[in-house]
């Protein structure tokens, strides 16, 4: 694995400097800091909100920072596509910057080839960090390895006309959905065990994944990614703040009704990533997008964001102290002061997951201000 780290010699003065209009890069700081949201809900572990299960009255707020067991979706269930379709929305800003720079077609494939072959290789070192000897597992069902591919097959679909973008997209769902109903499986297509995708699974690897999840899933990942993508060509445009908007919420409504019109007959299942979900969970995250545009690109409220944006600028690092398992560590090492908040119960784990959040945050905060950040 290659990593960079882009260094300016911006001040380094301790004080939380003004938000400029765009991030370095060209982004809109609107993007990272939603993208710091979402980092930042990557790593929270919740919040430690799943010791509200056992107070009366606030067990539908720590079922939210849960995954459905099987149908449905929570709000936990909607990070994953968040993360996705920021990886999309950053796409054509990447892409316009490296034309601008006079990369050639060829030249931003083999960057796109190397970055999808970089997050596989580094989405398995991940996960078998702290493995054993002879516990080495190769997986393809990690984030970072369902990026990877839905990354390159956008890329693709991103040099066709937007009709035909849309085209394949559509054909790929619908593909996706024909695979599972064409082969349903003993227990039906989109039952836990026995489906087409876990069957592929089980033939190429060799095993199934726990949890349920399958390789295949990138394919509806893919169009998650794409989705991203078009919203970011719609705010690369130069059109009016108000007309993106009202393009923004017209694809939301039409995510949500679509999701949920396919549910009776396509399962809403985020571990298969059918096509139900893939509709409604879009539906969320270009919602939630708006929220972030509106506020700080709109409205040019931008000060609250510095938190998210210092995670969302860094967000591969953050990513990565989350999936080596630093939070654990910090978690024992506060432990030591805190004693797990104890007087508090079970509801001690609140505050303690806060604290371990505000010790990650000032190691990225740290990097903020001498302005490295980390790329792949």
């Amino acid at each position: 694995m290659q990593l960079t780290a882009k260094r300016t010699t911006a001040s380094r003065s301790a004080a939380t400097p003004a938000l400029p209009d765009q991030a370095p890069g060209g982004r809109l700081v609107s993007l990272d800091a939603y993208r710091g949201f979402i980092m930042l809900l990557l790593v929270s572990g919740g919040f430690g909100l799943e010791a509200l299960k056992a107070v009366p009255g606030w067990e539908w707020l720590a079922a939210q920072f849960d995954h459905a067991a099987w149908e449905g979706c929570t709000f936990w269930d909607l990070v994953q596509p968040a993360f996705t379709f920021m990886v999309g929305m950053a796409m054509p800003f990447a892409l316009a910057r490296r034309a601008a720079e006079g990369a050639t077609q060829m030249q931003m494939f083999r960057h796109a080839a190397w970055r999808g072959f970089m997050l596989v290789v580094l989405s398995n070192i991940y996960s078998n960090w702290g493995a054993g000897a002879g516990q080495l597992r190769f997986q393809l069902i990690n984030v970072l390895c369902q990026i990877a591919f839905g990354y390159l097959t956008c890329f693709f679909i991103l040099r066709l006309r937007f009709v035909h973008q849309v085209a394949v997209a559509a054909g790929m769902l619908a593909g996706y959905w024909a695979l599972f109903a064409a082969f349903p499986g003993p227990a039906g297509p989109w039952s836990q065990t026995g489906n087409i995708g876990a069957v592929i699974d089980l033939k190429i690897l060799g095993y199934n994944y726990s949890g349920y999840y399958t390789t295949i899933n990138f394919i509806g990942n893919a169009v998650t990614i794409l989705s991203g993508c078009w919203a970011g060509l719609l705010l690369r445009t130069g059109k009016p703040h108000a007309e993106k908007l009202k393009i923004l919420a017209a694809c939301t409504a039409s995510a949500f009704a679509l999701g949920l019109a396919l549910q009776p007959i396509n399962p809403m299942v985020k571990r298969l990533w059918t096509c139900s979900f893939t509709f409604f969970s879009t539906g969320w995250v270009v919602l939630m997008l708006m929220v972030f545009y509106w506020v700080i690109e709109v409205r040019q409220v931008k000060r609250w964001a510095f938190p998210f944006l210092v995670l969302g600028m860094n967000s591969i690092f953050v990513y990565s102290l989350g999936q080596i398992g630093i939070n654990g560590w910090l978690n024992r090492g506060l432990a030591g002061f805190t004693g797990n908040f104890a007087v508090l119960g079970e509801l001690g784990a609140i505050p303690q997951q806060m604290l371990v959040l505000a010790g990650l945050w000032y190691v990225c905060y740290w990097l903020h201000q001498r302005r490295i950040f980390f790329k792949i």
